[in-house]
């Protein structure tokens, strides 16, 4: 797979795998873990277990195959998210598209912590809930919006915002009794280390 823009890395697409145990232990177990958490996160928030999350990783994190997960919008930008599989460099790196133009442009990265431009609640779910039919990518809103979460840097979500991510977190089979504190976890840590500016310029403007 070649992405103009981001000329590094063997990559290929990832998009079957949100649908394999393990995953989401992986992407999301890492939002929820910083902090001072009433309880330890686990693969079982997400109907999984410590095993799964296990074989997992080692596609997520293989340096001769650097997963890719494409969230593009029918009009407007929309994101591709990359494992980067780097030796000693491991990390997710987070890239704009545009349809005016024919490159990536990368935001953000995820090295342990958050790093660069992330989206407003209103900019996430507008991608989210836009999916291209005509491009290959992730087409189901509510992994997309899953995938998109950790670019959330928006101090100032709607009191909807916990059902919506219970909602998808059922959607990929969290258990019930589980989706509302993963849920919870995760709205909090993005909420500790939201930096959105108001008077910033986001990156879907194109500035």
């Amino acid at each position: 797979m070649l992405i103009k823009g981001y000329d590094v890395g063997p990559l290929v697409a990832g998009e079957s795998l949100p649908a394999r145990p393990g995953f989401w232990s992986n992407y999301l177990l890492s939002m929820c873990s910083a902090g001072r958490c009433a309880e330890r996160p686990v693969p079982e928030w997400f109907g999984e277990d410590g095993a799964e999350a296990d074989a997992l990783s080692e596609v997520l994190f293989d340096p001769e195959r650097w997963p890719v997960f494409r969230v593009l919008a029918e009009d407007g930008p929309g994101v591709v998210v990359v494992y980067r599989n780097l030796d000693g460099d491991y990390g997710t790196d987070y890239l704009l598209t545009h349809p005016a133009r024919n490159y990536v442009e990368q935001i953000a990265s995820w090295d342990g912590d958050f790093s660069g431009t992330g989206l407003s609640w209103r900019e996430l779910i507008r991608i989210a809930d836009s999916p291209s039919l005509a491009v290959e990518g992730v087409q189901d809103t509510a992994i997309r919006f899953l995938l998109l979460l950790p670019l959330l840097t928006d101090p100032d979500v709607p009191e909807t915002a916990s059902a919506r991510l219970t909602a998808a977190l059922a959607v990929i089979g969290t258990p019930h009794d589980t989706a509302s504190i993963a849920a919870e976890h995760i709205l909090a840590h993005l909420m500790r280390r939201s930096r959105h500016d108001p008077t910033w310029a986001s990156p879907l403007s194109g500035s």
